[in-house]
């Protein structure tokens, strides 16, 4: 090997030594990375010979063996010390190729799966609707998206679902992406604030400043049944609309309050 033909340790300072004094630095420099290069060759050589050693040792496997193991496959699938590392190294080493379509007459996915043994398996799975998440989102949550969809975003929307402790149908915590998916699925349209305001939709905050009330006077009339208003979510927001702050009683109500001739505790002693 070209390493072996370097002069001895001896020899090279020698040489550095009897050099010209402008070229000993940088004689010294190129020994100092000729020797690290063997350092690695050195390394890298005694790596080759571990591995050599591995292969040796290693046994080819029987077709018994083999047989046994397939026959066993399903016992070590699911045996509990098998981890995720362990099932995708089986599927990389029995499966060949998944092919996927989609049929559209039956709405089912159709998969063949080619085995490395050249058995081929068909499956039909039906084919899940966008916003579908493999489990049942419940009429009262679909129902509160529904209208809750009238004041706020979907992220706002999936704040409030959380606040209450409404997970999804795979009981998981509400994100923005799963509520779009479940309007999707649902036809419920996305919050739009230009629609809002043509419509009339408020939640409590805006509806007790456009009446000039508190929110607490305006949540008791609104409990009282002066005041029509949707709480889809028990403890969530009101949902108002501009037409219910114009009824005749919520006119005559409103008035007397901003007149002092009615107050939020006359509005709860009477709450029926």
């Amino acid at each position: 090997m070209i390493w072996k033909r370097a002069l001895p340790g001896t020899a090279r300072r020698a040489a550095v030594r009897g050099l010209d004094p402008e070229n000993r630095l940088v004689t010294q420099e190129l020994e100092r990375r000729w020797n690290s290069a063997l350092e690695e060759v050195r390394k890298i050589e005694s790596r080759i010979a571990a591995e050599s050693e591995c292969i040796q040792a290693t046994t080819v496997g029987t077709v018994d063996e083999f047989k046994d193991l397939a026959s066993d496959l399903e016992a070590l699938w699911n045996d509990p010390q098998a981890d995720e590392r362990t099932k995708k190294r089986l599927l990389r080493a029995l499966i060949r190729e998944v092919v996927v379509d989609i049929d559209e007459e039956t709405s089912e996915v159709v998969l063949v799966i080619h085995w490395k043994g050249g058995v081929h398996t068909p499956l039909r799975l039906p084919r899940r609707r966008r916003g579908e998440s493999g489990g049942h989102t419940s009429k009262d949550i679909v129902s509160a998206v529904r209208v809750l969809s009238r004041i706020y975003s979907d992220e706002m929307i999936a704040g409030v679902l959380n606040r209450a402790k409404l997970p999804t149908a795979r009981g998981n915590y509400w994100t923005r992406s799963l509520v779009a998916s479940l309007r999707a699925n649902h036809g419920i349209s996305c919050h739009d604030a230009q629609r809002q305001a043509a419509e009339g939709w408020l939640n409590l905050t805006q509806a007790a400043r456009v009446v000039g009330v508190s929110n607490r006077t305006l949540r008791l009339a609104i409990e009282r049944g002066y005041i029509a208003a949707e709480r889809p979510i028990a403890c969530g927001p009101w949902v108002l609309n501009k037409q219910a702050l114009d009824s005749e009683a919520a006119t005559r109500l409103l008035e007397r309050v901003r007149l002092g001739r009615s107050s939020p505790r006359y509005l709860h002693r009477h709450r029926q």
